[in-house]
């Protein structure tokens, strides 16, 4: 069983910065994938960015030049990192795990995820 904790939310005022991270354990796979989504209140929950294991990366287009996705393979840690922040990207961001790669140009749907984290919060304030 996959476990990802997911950390680094907070609230903070357009234009600032936060790095969300998501710690994995409990996987024995040798090939993956690691998302983040976004589900902001009365919405379906969309794709932000994703990096498989060999640093294959897909941004969705909203995100692009603001966010940045990575991985420490060592600490076995996805990291998002998050800049310009708009009020829009107030939302419940979520970490998830697939075990397959991906290489396509636009996030896949949730429901190629097999493994969530519970979630942590980004609001943005002025």
């Amino acid at each position: 069983q996959v476990r990802l904790v997911e950390s680094g939310g907070g609230s903070v005022q357009p234009g600032g910065s936060l790095r969300l991270s998501c710690a994995a354990s409990g996987y024995t796979y040798s090939t993956y994938s690691m998302a983040w989504f976004l589900q902001a209140p009365g919405k379906e929950r969309e794709g932000v960015a994703l990096i498989n294991i060999g640093g294959y990366t897909i941004y969705a287009n909203s995100v692009k030049g603001r966010f940045t996705i990575s991985k420490d393979n060592a600490k076995n840690t996805a990291y998002l990192q998050m800049n310009s922040l708009e009020p829009e990207d107030t939302a419940m961001y979520y970490c998830a795990f697939a075990p397959r790669l991906f290489f396509q140009s636009t996030p896949p749907p949730r429901e190629s995820f097999t493994y969530w984290g519970q979630g942590t919060q980004v609001t943005g304030s002025s």
